[in-house]
């Protein structure tokens, strides 16, 4: 019996090798516990009992994930709300800037310790010849995601765009709020807090829209992405120099796939449990393989960190209100950065580097024949635009995915020097299982909008016991493809 107690407590308990993951038993165990709890502190008039008790949930959840780092939510949100209230109290515009700078200061600080400090001390400082010694730190998952969340609301009361909250439960329930804490989308204050003023209501067609996407970041997350990356993808860039040029492209192919239905899984399931706990969330990807153009994927791939960077680097850098050279010098060191907020590494500063170039380039292409910002091609030109979109995108991911550029070169020596198409034959027949859930991946991804919408809508129209059975059947088919370990989420590094 003690040993069975000291497993329970093992499981509820941080582990920094067991995190609590949305696509594992034990969270589903735990969320249908939750939620049982959730509509009972719902039922009655006031909503404090309600949001403690998810902020409480969202703690739990957090120090899961990062043990005693949990208090970090804490720190950042009362920081944040003593700011924007002292922001608010003065009309004097330096005292304002002030206080944006402390609270600004601060995130970057904690965000540059946690994740840049070891980068720092590795790579740069011996660059300018500077030894010293590197502590060993641990990356609090989520880190990148709630700093910049919490920086949007700061920057937004300094900018008028939203008063600051009187509400400290209101700002530790945006800051903790557990569906997005760890792999966004990155909420924006403004939308997000005047929800908490609104009497609970979650309809019927709000369940099932929330099932919808639920069922569909599972399938992308359990059913392509980790079946792919597991028995194929994982393979080719654990080692690329093993496998012929055929191989490395569909592998690059693979992991452009795997790491779309991996990230986008994640936020499909966010934004479920948002609608069945009575929120609305932005969408974080829109098709973004479907793009036509660099700029164009920028507007459907990460869609809250493109537009965060937008409205709070770029902008703040000068945007495009200044020379033409200045506009792509800013669009160019907010990609940069943008690369860096990924992780401290020098691939993902040529990855950000390359997709600064790109859109500088594309910036410029488009000026010179005259295009707007919301031209798109049509037709055959579209087909070939999509297809040379894809490709470079798949071009960054290299440098995106693999941790030394040595391995990225021999992908591509081997792509363009030993590419042997004759190997295709053994190959599918080598890896059916993976070739067809890459098939239905990119089918699934290029089907209309209009259709995933669709079936979104139906299934928040069916009556309950037939929601609960399409999402039994699905567990069903999770349980037989799964792997015998729980893989996290890609952008929980992050």
């Amino acid at each position: 019996m003690s040993e069975f107690f000291e497993r329970i407590a093992h499981l509820l308990t941080f582990s920094p090798t067991e995190p609590l993951l949305f696509n594992s038993a034990l969270f589903l165990f735990l969320f249908t516990a939750f939620m049982v709890g959730y509509y009972f502190t719902a039922s009655g008039r006031r909503d404090v009992p309600r949001l403690l008790y998810v902020i409480a949930f969202s703690y739990y959840f957090y120090y899961k994930n990062a043990g005693e780092y949990a208090v970090l939510l804490g720190v950042i949100t009362l920081v944040i709300y003593g700011c924007a209230l002292a922001m608010e109290k003065t009309q004097r515009q330096g005292l304002r800037r002030l206080w944006l700078w402390v609270a600004v200061g601060f995130m970057l600080l904690q965000l540059g310790w946690f994740k840049y400090a070891v980068f720092v001390g590795k790579d740069v400082l011996p660059l300018l010849g500077i030894e010293g010694h590197v502590p060993d730190i641990f990356v609090p998952l989520g880190i990148s995601f709630f700093t910049f969340q919490s920086i949007s609301y700061v920057v937004d009361v300094y900018r008028h765009q939203m008063p600051a909250t009187r509400s400290l439960l209101h700002l530790a329930f945006f800051v903790s709020f557990f569906p997005t804490l760890l792999s966004g989308p990155i909420l924006r204050a403004r939308n997000f807090i005047p929800q908490l003023r609104e009497p609970l209501k979650v309809t019927r067609e709000m369940f099932g829209l929330g099932l919808w996407f639920v069922m569909m970041g599972l399938f992308k997350k359990a059913i392509i992405s980790d079946y792919i990356g597991e028995n194929f993808v994982n393979r080719i860039f654990d080692d690329p120099s093993l496998y012929s040029g055929l191989e490395n492209l569909i592998g690059v192919y693979g992991y452009a796939l795997k790491l779309y239905c991996d990230f986008s899984g994640y936020s499909d399931i966010a934004i479920g449990i948002a609608l069945w706990l009575g929120f609305h969330i932005p969408a974080n990807f829109r098709a973004p393989y479907k793009a036509d153009s660099i700029t164009d994927f920028w507007h459907r791939w990460h869609i809250s960190l493109s537009t965060w960077l937008r409205d709070y680097l770029y902008i703040s850098l000068g945007g495009n209100r200044c020379s033409r050279l200045r506009m792509y010098l800013n669009q160019f060191l907010t990609m940069v950065l943008g690369g860096l907020w990924h992780g401290a590494s020098w691939n993902f500063l040529v990855w950000g580097a390359l997709h600064g170039v790109a859109l500088c380039l594309h910036k410029a292409w488009r000026l010179a024949l005259g295009h707007d910002k919301h031209y798109h091609s049509g037709g055959v030109k579209r087909f070939f635009a999509v297809i040379l979109t894809f490709h470079l995108v798949c071009l960054c991911w290299l440098f995106f995915a693999n941790t030394s550029f040595e391995a990225s070169w021999i992908m591509l020596q081997k792509i363009f020097t030993e590419f042997h198409p004759e190997l295709i034959g053994g190959f599918i027949a080598g890896y059916p299982t993976v070739i067809a859930l890459m098939v239905l991946g990119f089918v699934v991804h290029f089907l209309p909008t209009r259709w995933n919408d669709t079936a979104g809508y139906l299934m928040g129209y069916l009556k309950w016991p037939w929601q609960v059975l399409v999402f039994v059947l699905l567990l069903i088919v999770l349980v037989q493809v799964k792997g015998s370990e729980v893989q996290p989420f890609i952008y929980l590094q992050f």
